[in-house]
């Protein structure tokens, strides 16, 4: 599975494990009141699968009104998050302030806090961003840049500097600079919305 939403049934993987990932698991969509992040996350999803996959014309004004709702509830969370840049089983944890490139790309079950920063460094060519992988814990007020690799399950502790590759899968890196603090990861942070979701729809398909 990609960081982008190529077809109907991406959508919809996409959507049910961000439910699951935000621990809406007893809910199937968003009270009128309150979850203003799950809203948050469902309309990027629907952003991102517009953009990606509906080409007419009469959906290319439907992606302009879905943008311009976006970037009015993000502005109301506090949230500079572009599109296409998240795997599925996305958890914001908090609104409040968090800003990514539109460049970087994160994997999978990604748990992000807030006051996170995943920027870019200076350059004069392509912008070098980070590229974070499945499973991730990103502690509040982290900041992440330049051309970095975080590995699977790297859990990233509260007002880290990240500026440096760690591909050791499965730790736990904090301090400024980061450095490794610990061989557990994030899986004691938090589950892995992506692995439930698959694990149902294969009991799903047995006689």
């Amino acid at each position: 599975m990609s960081t982008l939403i190529k077809s109907k049934a991406d959508y919809d993987f996409f959507l049910e494990a961000d439910r699951i990932a935000l621990s809406k698991d007893s809910c199937k969509r968003p009270a009128i009141f309150g979850d203003e992040i799950w809203k948050f996350q469902r309309l990027l999803r629907k952003t991102e699968y517009y953009q990606n996959c509906k080409k007419d014309f009469l959906s290319r004004i439907y992606l302009a009104y879905l943008i311009f709702k976006l970037h009015r509830l993000s502005l109301t969370l506090g949230f500079d998050i572009p599109r296409n840049v998240f795997g599925p089983g996305l958890s914001i944890a908090h609104r409040g302030t968090i800003i990514v490139s539109g460049a970087a790309k994160v994997g999978e079950n990604c748990r992000i806090s807030v006051g996170v920063t995943i920027g870019t460094s200076p350059t004069n060519d392509e912008p070098l961003v980070p590229k974070i992988g499945n499973n991730v814990f990103i502690g509040p007020n982290a900041v992440l840049v330049g051309a970095i690799e975080i590995a699977d399950g790297i859990a990233i502790g509260a007002n880290s500097y990240v500026d440096k590759s760690f591909t050791e899968k499965d730790i736990t890196i904090a301090g400024c600079p980061a450095k490794k603090i610990s061989n557990k990861g994030q899986k004691a942070a938090f589950g892995r919305a992506t692995e439930i979701l698959r694990e149902r729809m294969c009991n799903s398909r047995k006689p």
